[in-house]
């Protein structure tokens, strides 16, 4: 005769990490969006904007209006449905156990207000970007200063922002090789994020990394550019370049960087060393909840999914992005990285992350009577 045991407990609580991918959504779809935005305040001196709809939708309601007359209203059921980002952000960047500090970063939430202008430029939008330099920080620093305006003057932009993103880029690297009291010999790598309403665009070329906390779960939205790596090793290789030990021609522990011209060659030509960035684009809905940016200082001691887990835990204890980032910053120095450290967190919702509740199914297991025998056995002895 079988016996049977039921274990059927109602609900698990996981208060950051992630370990089922089956997670409910548990926001209130019946909350109206201006209760979304007020309930749940983040601290005062983080600055808030209310991302209504996509740049594209809102340039043409506009058009619309101002040629026909006609105010366009949306229907009650997509004012539910649409998702809504509230952008605010904290960064962190320590020098960690290197002598000097060549990381360089840039957090701008209202990018319309940050241009002083409304021309060419869809609303709502913000801007973030890590800089790791290397062999000093000039390239780190123009890069950081000019890559900005490249996009938002390229021909390209808005109507398409990728290519613009792109072609700045390669301007960026050229400009700064034009740059006679620089140190054209230093270099960075770049790893940049562009939002337009739910549209989130990141730009890479490095090993920085942008990481997407999607319900606990992290989603990686960039490619570290290593040397070794399967794609860019073929790349450099049918390029006339070597490997030694992992360093691009045993120079360079990067695959991709703006700046260094002591190794590359003419403008325009093709050379193993490439400053063009991959590019990762994005819908944001309700079930992402943060962005995290940050240089190979904090993923050579930590997994993506580490962050995110580590940071979801933060937000939900004080829901203030630069405290997160300052916590991940101190974790990568516990774990003893050897690099520069910088972190960027972005937040897409005025309110903490909420709890995730798993709903488990009935697990019963049997056990035949040979088996039980065998365990009664075992216990007496």
């Amino acid at each position: 005769m079988a016996a049977r045991m039921d274990f059927s407990p109602p609900f698990a609580i996981i208060e950051g990490g992630y370990t089922n991918d089956n997670v409910p959504d548990m926001d209130n779809e019946k909350l109206d969006n201006e209760k979304q935005v007020t309930l749940g305040k983040p601290p005062r001196h983080l600055s808030i904007m209310q991302h209504c709809v996509s740049s594209g939708r809102l340039i043409a309601e506009a058009n619309l209006e101002l040629d026909v007359g006609i105010v366009v209203h949306k229907s009650s059921s997509d004012e539910k449905t649409e998702f809504w980002p509230v952008l605010r952000s904290g960064s962190c960047a320590e020098i960690g156990p290197k002598l000097y500090m060549e990381d360089e970063h840039i957090c701008i939430d209202d990018l319309i207000g940050h241009l002083e202008t409304t021309t060419k430029v869809p609303s709502p939008g913000a801007f973030y970007g890590v800089f790791d330099g290397h062999g000093g920080t000039d390239a780190a620093i123009f890069i950081r200063e000019n890559i900005l305006k490249f996009i938002v003057e390229d021909s390209h932009f808005p109507i398409c922002v990728e290519k613009a993103i792109k072609s700045a880029f390669l301007k960026a690297d050229y400009a700064f090789a034009d740059a006679s009291t620089l140190d054209i010999s230093s270099g960075t790598t770049a790893l940049t994020a562009l939002i337009f309403g739910r549209t989130l665009i990141i730009a890479n070329a490095g090993d920085c990394r942008a990481v997407l906390g999607r319900r606990g779960r992290a989603i990686e939205m960039s490619k570290d550019h290593k040397p070794n790596c399967t794609s860019e090793r073929l790349r450099i290789e049918k390029l006339g370049g070597v490997i030694y030990d992992g360093y691009l021609n045993g120079q360079l522990s990067v695959a991709r960087a703006l700046g260094d011209w002591h190794m590359k060659g003419p403008k325009g030509s093709a050379c193993p060393l490439s400053a063009e960035p991959e590019l990762q684009e994005t819908d944001l809905t309700d079930e992402d909840e943060f962005l995290i940016m940050g240089c190979d200082g904090l993923w050579d001691v930590m997994s993506s999914q580490c962050a995110v887990t580590t940071a979801r835990k933060e937000l939900m204890l004080h829901n203030d992005p630069e405290r997160c980032s300052r916590e991940l910053v101190r974790e990568a120095l516990k774990r003893n990285t050897c690099d520069n450290l910088t972190v960027i967190v972005v937040c897409f919702s005025a309110e903490p992350p909420p709890r995730i509740e798993i709903p488990q199914s009935c697990v019963r297991r049997s056990i035949s009577s040979e088996g039980l025998n065998l365990l009664k056995g075992v216990l007496d002895c």
